[in-house]
């Protein structure tokens, strides 16, 4: 570990690369008493056999009122569990966790400690407890003692904050898993906590819902509340005034983030990525060397670039046809579906939505929390009976009394929002083989299916075929999930939020599995999903859905294109989208329809050769 002092107040860690990095600012001076410090903390988790999993290896860290922080890292690198310390909900196998100078250790401090830092997890499932939503929110302020009234109020405004006053006496578990987080968060802020601690709180809310819990954050942070948000989403760890990189248990970085997001290779060293516009801004400085380096507001690049002799080139931006064989994989004609049907609590799902999927092709559903994906999706896999329409799998029509299960099940492959709830074996390896073995395959055969399957989502087949699932990460529940649905070798593959959870280099690394199986494979895919850039990423095409009924449909460019009509609906556009509207509203000629920041570079920058890049202007460490 190196520590590096270039101010009295400027302390910056670098231990992964062995070397610091200069600091600048003063975040770290504070008149007051910490609020969490945590003192050489390790966490053993127990593994298979002998086997200890150290989740945490001496982490030293001091959090004080008022900090707005953020927590990123890879898969398994900690981050969990750490948060868990912040509590007591995990006590540390060594070192010591005090929270306003309370041990965490001693349990007559554990509701002391519960009512100064609340915690949203990583799954809302996981703190939801009541049969309504408003009764779950006041269970927290409940077990405080607060007089009627007080909790009243505060129930109200915190279901007013997240948007789900409305849905006040709906049952928890008939909500989107996005509607579950903006739950959980209510229950949260209903404490009133010093300290709010966020797991991927924003993982499963579409656009609109993340943006607006952000800036929730924000006010919270600006009235003195402090903050530990844990994400993977770069562009969210720049709001804050400190960031804590977690590699392999331990602190690799603890600084600001202006200074980590500076060195570009360090960061994809620890299985990062840089913010979009921080990106681009990294781009252009390999062009141009003296281009500012370090920005991260989009204006900021907009003007940089709009002050220089951008060379532009008329660049057209055009997608290769789909050749359809003509016959779909899955369709849904006039489908209808309501929750609660004939209740009061009735919910219209799907409201007469048609769509056709065909072999090969790749298809994006999107749509604001509660709009239908996620009941789409399990109608397509032949989970749900529809109520009116019909679904049709490889041309049957699935409900069909002569149409054979086993068939369906062969072509059609699902992944749900909640990987954990697909996995029930004790250990990985036999939770991926459970499908396989149902087909009747001979033991080699099927441990050949498990090991493809494993690799192809990142899990070292050796490495994790004997792991509790129980002891994965998140992210790694999820790849141990779509392994097992890929085991079987689907012809057609449903999958709802597949990436969310997964650190950058997992999501790049899924996505790449999911591109080769489509074109190289001809796989099928139809994707649910809230992260733009994964749609640009993977679909050829877009269906948008609004409450139940389809609102939008077209190539993904086309769709694209239409960047007001999707913020209407609540979702938002790729990175590079926006981008390049931002180029063009400065008077920029650059073209229209880029989806990625390649095409945005390429169009900034046609015909000009990339410049050599020294150690130093990379930000090597």
């Amino acid at each position: 570990m190196v520590l590096l002092l270039t101010e009295p107040s400027s302390v910056v860690f670098f231990a992964a690369s062995r070397l610091p990095i200069p600091m600048e600012g003063a975040f770290f001076m504070h008149a007051t008493e910490p609020l969490i410090e945590i003192s050489r903390l390790y966490h053993t988790y127990e593994g298979s056999g002998t086997e200890p999993i150290d989740a945490l290896r001496g982490v030293s860290l001091t959090i004080h009122p008022g900090e707005f922080v953020a927590v990123v890292g890879t898969n398994g690198s900690g981050k969990t569990t750490l948060a868990r310390h912040l509590n007591a909900l995990l006590l540390p196998t060594r070192g010591e966790v005090r929270v306003a100078g309370l041990d965490t250790r001693q349990e007559a401090a554990w509701p002391a400690v519960r009512s100064q830092v609340a915690m949203v997890f990583q799954q809302p499932e996981d703190q939801i407890i009541a049969t309504t939503v408003e009764d779950d929110v006041a269970f927290g302020p409940e077990n405080l003692g607060l007089p009627a009234d007080e909790i009243e109020g505060r129930v109200r405004w915190a279901l007013e904050t997240v948007r789900m006053w409305e849905l006040r006496n709906r049952p928890p578990h008939l909500l989107s898993v996005g509607q579950q987080q903006r739950a959980a968060i209510a229950g949260a802020l209903a404490l009133r906590p010093r300290c709010l601690v966020l797991d991927e709180a924003t993982a499963m809310l579409d656009p609109a819902g993340g943006r607006e819990v952000l800036a929730l954050l924000q006010r919270l942070h600006a009235d003195g509340v402090t903050i530990v948000l844990i994400t993977h989403h770069m562009a969210e760890a720049v709001l804050a005034e400190r960031v804590i990189v977690l590699s392999e248990g331990g602190v690799a970085f603890d600084g600001a983030p202006r200074r980590f997001f500076a060195c570009p290779n360090h960061v994809t060293r620890l299985g990062l990525e840089l913010p979009p516009v921080a990106d681009l801004a990294a781009r252009m400085v390999r062009r141009w060397p003296d281009f500012p380096a370090g920005l991260f507001d989009l204006d900021d690049v907009v003007d940089a670039l709009a002050f220089r002799n951008v060379q532009i080139e008329p660049l057209s931006f055009t997608d290769p046809p789909f050749a359809s064989n003509g016959r779909p994989s899955v369709a849904a004609r006039d489908l209808r579906y309501t929750y609660l049907s004939g209740t009061p609590l009735a919910v219209r799902a799907l409201d007469g939505v048609s769509v056709e999927v065909h072999a090969g092709e790749s298809v994006a559903l999107l749509g604001a929390t509660g709009s239908g994906k996620s009941t789409l999706l399990q109608h397509l896999a032949g989970l749900l009976e529809p109520q009116d329409g019909h679904v049709l799998i490889a041309g049957k029509d699935a409900h069909a009394r002569q149409t054979d299960r086993r068939f369906l099940r062969e072509q059609v492959g699902i992944l749900f929002q909640r990987p954990e709830e697909q996995l029930f074996e004790t250990y990985v390896g036999d939770d991926v083989a459970f499908g396989p073995r149902q087909l009747g395959l001979d033991r080699e055969a099927v441990r050949e299916r498990v090991r493809r399957a494993m690799e192809a989502v990142g899990l070292p087949f050796l490495d994790y075929k004997d792991r509790f699932t129980q002891s994965l990460s998140g992210g790694e529940r999820r790849k141990a999930a779509l392994a097992g649905v890929l085991a079987l070798h689907p012809k057609t593959l449903l999958l709802d939020e597949p990436t969310a959870g997964l650190d950058p280099q997992s999501r790049r690394d899924l996505l790449a599995t999911l591109r080769h199986l489509n074109r190289e494979e001809g796989l099928t895919l139809v994707v649910a999903t809230h992260n733009m850039d994964d749609v640009t990423a993977l679909a050829r095409r877009v269906v948008v859905l609004e409450e139940g009924r389809v609102a939008l449909r077209g190539s993904t460019r086309q769709v694209f294109s239409q960047a007001e009509r999707l913020r209407a609906l609540g979702l938002d556009v790729p990175a590079a989208v926006a981008v390049m509207a931002a180029l063009r509203e400065r008077g920029l000629p650059v073209p229209a329809g880029a989806l990625t920041l390649d095409e945005v570079e390429a169009a900034i920058v046609a015909g000009t050769a990339p410049l050599p890049v020294s150690e130093t202007e990379r930000g090597d460490l």
